[in-house]
């Protein structure tokens, strides 16, 4: 099964689809090479830990899906760095959003991979194996879960419940 969704700017889905589209706000920064991305979503969420998320989500098939998760809004240690981020793209994740912090900035901006979190941290995270998957997460003002559409642009991340598209007005 694909989780791979037609990326498309985040002002054009909205504009042609005000009623389904729901807005994260959260002021994110871009880390990763590729700056629109869109999937299918799986949630997760740990608290300053990465262990357990390493082992069930990073090293299995992504298929095109985005991670979404909720690191607690820490900015103690990050949630990503570039090893975890080659991982994800080499096993087809499109992107990851982090309500948290990451590491390696310079190293993450040339892997091919979407990478959203609200800032950056050297210390890296205890491997104690703290962490659920496919749990409802709520941040940025909506409900996150697993399934769900989200769509990623330098502009913002918008979440549908189903597929979205940009419709042709020519």
């Amino acid at each position: 099964m694909t989780h791979a969704l037609m990326a498309a700017p985040t002002c054009d889905l909205n504009d042609a689809n005000p009623d389904v589209v729901r807005q994260v706000m959260l002021p994110f920064n871009d880390y990763g090479k590729r700056k629109m991305f869109a999937g299918r979503i799986r949630t997760c969420v740990t608290m300053e830990d990465t262990k357990y998320i390493q082992e069930k989500l990073y090293e299995t098939p992504g298929d095109g899906a985005v991670v979404v998760l909720d690191g607690g809004v820490s900015l103690r240690s990050a949630l990503l760095g570039d090893i975890n981020a080659e991982r994800l793209r080499a096993n087809g994740w499109a992107g990851i959003i982090i309500n948290g912090v990451i590491r390696d900035s310079a190293e993450l901006a040339n892997i091919d991979i979407g990478v959203k979190a609200l800032g950056v941290s050297p210390i890296r995270s205890t491997k104690r194996g703290i962490g659920a998957l496919d749990t409802p997460v709520a941040f940025g003002n909506v409900l996150f879960e697993t399934g769900q559409c989200i769509y990623c642009d330098q502009d913002g991340v918008l979440l549908s419940d189903e597929p979205i598209f940009v419709r042709d007005t020519g």
